[in-house]
C-alpha cells in the first residue's frame, strides 16, 4: 500500500489484443502488479505501445505511467504558446509543407515574424481539387496531392513514423501535433498516424494559430526569382512580379517543387542529384495480410496488419515504401502528362485494402547515362519514368496496372481484381517497358518477399504504376554549420524538396533545426536553444 501523497508509477506490461483496447482492462492489470486496489489508481497514460506479432500467441508491449491517490497536479501534455511578433523581423518561408510550417513556429517562439508563400491552396480549398483530379481527372498543377497547405502527407496518410531520430526532438513534433488537435496515440503508438480524414483540421488550426502570432500567409502565389545582392539573399520575386524583401528565406518547397530546382540552375547556383528509388504501389486484400501476419488469426481487437520489407535483389536493394494499411492508393501527379501514384488511410485505416510502395534503388552508374544538367540527372530519370506510365495507358489519369503474378510470369493481365485507386486501372504489361533494372530487381525481390510471406505473390495482389516520388531526386546544398545554401548568405534549403528529410515529422524537425539556424545568421544566441 502507498500514503496518501501522489505517486507515479511506471510499468511494462505484456498483455492481450484485448486487454490492451480499453482502460478499464489496464487499472485492473497496473493493479494487480503494484498489488493495490484498482480504485487506487487515479489516472493512467500509455506512453509507449507496440504489437508483437512474432509468435502465434500475438501479444501488444505496453509502457504505461500510473497515477496514485489523486490526479496529476500538471497538465500531462505539454502546451505550446505564440504570441507577439506582429512587429518583428520577417523571415519568408517558401513552402507551407510540415517543414515550412514548423519552421514558422519555432521562428514565432524565437521572437521572428513568418511569412509563408504558397503556391497552392488553403488546406480546405485542396480537397475540392482533389476530388476533381479523383472523380473527374483535372488536374490543378498547383493544388493536388503534393502542392498546398500542409503538403505532399496531408492528403495522403499522415503517417509520423520516421527513423531519423537523431537530428532534432521528433518527440517535441508529436508533442505539437498532439496540442493542435491529433489524438493521444500518436505519442505512443511505435508507428504513430494521423489519417488523411484528421490532419487537414489540425493543419488549418496551426495556420491560424500562426496568423494570431501576427504570422502571415499568402496562398496561391508562387516564387519565381530570387533577390541576391553581393551573394546575400535580399528577398523572393514571384510569378506576379511582386517583390518582397527580407534577410533570410527558408526554401522549403516539397519534393515535387521542379521548377525551383530549375529556377536555381538557371541563377547559376548548385544543386546535386541524390539517392532515392522508384517503382510501382503494390495492393492486396487486407484481410490476406491480417492472415499472413497475424499467422492465419482473426481478432477484432487487432489492428489492420501492416508490414515493412527490404531485400537485396539484382544487386540492388528493394523495399517497401509509406506501407498504408486499410488504406487507398492515391494519384499523386502535379503536371499533365505523368503519372504517379501514392498511398494513404483514414484515421479509421477500415478500407479492405492494404497497399505499400515497393521501390528500387538507383545507382550513381544510372545518372551518368542521362544528357542534360548533371545536378538533374536523377529528377529526368524520374520524369521519364512518370511520363512513359501515362503514355503507355495514355487516358488521363488512369493508371497502369498489372496483377503480381503476372508480373512474375512475364505476361498481360487478362482481368484486374477490384482496386481502391479512384480514377480507374487499365491492364498494362509493365514488365515491357518500365527500365529493365526495376523489372528485374522487383520480380526477383517479390520472389523473396514470398518466401516470408507466402501468399504477397498470388492472383489477388496488383501492381499499380508508377510510384516515383519516394523522396526528392535532387538536393540542395547546405553548409553543415550555418545551414545556409553554400553559395548564397540567408538562403536556407530545407526539407524533403531539399533533400534532408523524408516524411512529416524529419520535414518538420529540419524546419525547427533550419529555424535556429536563420536566428543565429539574425543575431539571435545559440543560449536560446
Amino acid at each position: 500500500m502507498y500514503n496518501n501523497c501522489i505517486v507515479q508509477k511506471e510499468l511494462l506490461l505484456e498483455v492481450t489484443p484485448r486487454e490492451a483496447s480499453g482502460e478499464d482492462y489496464l487499472k485492473k492489470l497496473a493493479a494487480k502488479k503494484l498489488r493495490i486496489t484498482s480504485q487506487e489508481i487515479h489516472r493512467i497514460i500509455i506512453l509507449r505501445k507496440s504489437v508483437d506479432a512474432r509468435r502465434r500467441a500475438i501479444k501488444v508491449n505496453l509502457l504505461l505511467r500510473v497515477w496514485l491517490n489523486e490526479e496529476p497536479t500538471h497538465p500531462v501534455h505539454r502546451v505550446f504558446r505564440y504570441t507577439g511578433v506582429t512587429k518583428r523581423t520577417t523571415v519568408i518561408i517558401v513552402g507551407a509543407g510540415p517543414a515550412g510550417l514548423f519552421a514558422a513556429l519555432r521562428l514565432i517562439e524565437l521572437g521572428y515574424s513568418p511569412l509563408i508563400i504558397e503556391r497552392g491552396k488553403k488546406v480546405e480549398e485542396r480537397k475540392t481539387d482533389i476530388d476533381l483530379l479523383e472523380g473527374s481527372h483535372l488536374l490543378n498543377p498547383d493544388s493536388n496531392y503534393c502542392f498546398g497547405e500542409g503538403g505532399a502527407g496531408t492528403f495522403s496518410d499522415g503517417k509520423l513514423y520516421t527513423r531519423s531520430k537523431k537530428r532534432g526532438d521528433h518527440f517535441k513534433i508529436l508533442e505539437i501535433l498532439h496540442f493542435f488537435g491529433a489524438d493521444p496515440s500518436i505519442l505512443y503508438e511505435s508507428h504513430p498516424h494521423i489519417g488523411s480524414d484528421k490532419l487537414p483540421v489540425i493543419i488549418a488550426s496551426i495556420r491560424k494559430a500562426i496568423q494570431e502570432a501576427g504570422g502571415r500567409f499568402l496562398f496561391g502565389t508562387k516564387v519565381n526569382d530570387l533577390v541576391i545582392e553581393n551573394g546575400k539573399i535580399k528577398g523572393v520575386v514571384t510569378a506576379s512580379s511582386d517583390v518582397h524583401n527580407c534577410k533570410a528565406v527558408i526554401l522549403a518547397t516539397g519534393h515535387s517543387a521542379r521548377d525551383i530546382y530549375h529556377m536555381l540552375l538557371n541563377r547559376n547556383l548548385c544543386i546535386e542529384p541524390k539517392p532515392f528509388a522508384m517503382g510501382v504501389r503494390v495492393e492486396h486484400p487486407q484481410e490476406m495480410i491480417n492472415l499472413i501476419q497475424y499467422h492465419g488469426q482473426k481478432d477484432e481487437y487487432l489492428p489492420p496488419a501492416t508490414y515493412t520489407l527490404a531485400e537485396q535483389a539484382e544487386g540492388r536493394g528493394v523495399y517497401s515504401f509509406c506501407m498504408c494499411p486499410g488504406g487507398q492508393i492515391v494519384p499523386s501527379a502535379t503536371t499533365d502528362g505523368e503519372i504517379v501514384v501514392n498511398g494513404m488511410s483514414d484515421s479509421t485505416r477500415n478500407s479492405f485494402f492494404a497497399n505499400s510502395g515497393l521501390v528500387v534503388q538507383l545507382k550513381p552508374e544510372d545518372y551518368s547515362r542521362e544528357e542534360g544538367p548533371e545536378g538533374l540527372a536523377a529528377l529526368i530519370i524520374q520524369a521519364t519514368f512518370e511520363h512513359t506510365a501515362y503514355n503507355r495507358v495514355g487516358k488521363n489519369q488512369a493508371a497502369p496496372a498489372q496483377r503480381i503474378v503476372d508480373f512474375i510470369g512475364g505476361k498481360l493481365s487478362a482481368s484486374l481484381p477490384d482496386t481502391s485507386y479512384r480514377p480507374g486501372i487499365i491492364s498494362s504489361p509493365m514488365h515491357e517497358w518500365m527500365p529493365d533494372f526495376i523489372v528485374r530487381s522487383l520480380q526477383a525481390g517479390m520472389k523473396q518477399i514470398d518466401r516470408k510471406m507466402k501468399g504477397f505473390i498470388s492472383r489477388e495482389g496488383i501492381m499499380v504504376g508508377v510510384e516515383s516520388r519516394t523522396s526528392s531526386p535532387v538536393k540542395i546544398p547546405r553548409d553543415m554549420a550555418s545551414g545556409m545554401h553554400v553559395q548564397v548568405d540567408g538562403l536556407f534549403p530545407c526539407g524533403e524538396g531539399s533533400g534532408y528529410a523524408g516524411g512529416i515529422v524529419s520535414s518538420a524537425v529540419d524546419g525547427e533545426l533550419t529555424a535556429n539556424k536563420v536566428a543565429l545568421y539574425l543575431g539571435g544566441s545559440s543560449s536560446e536553444f
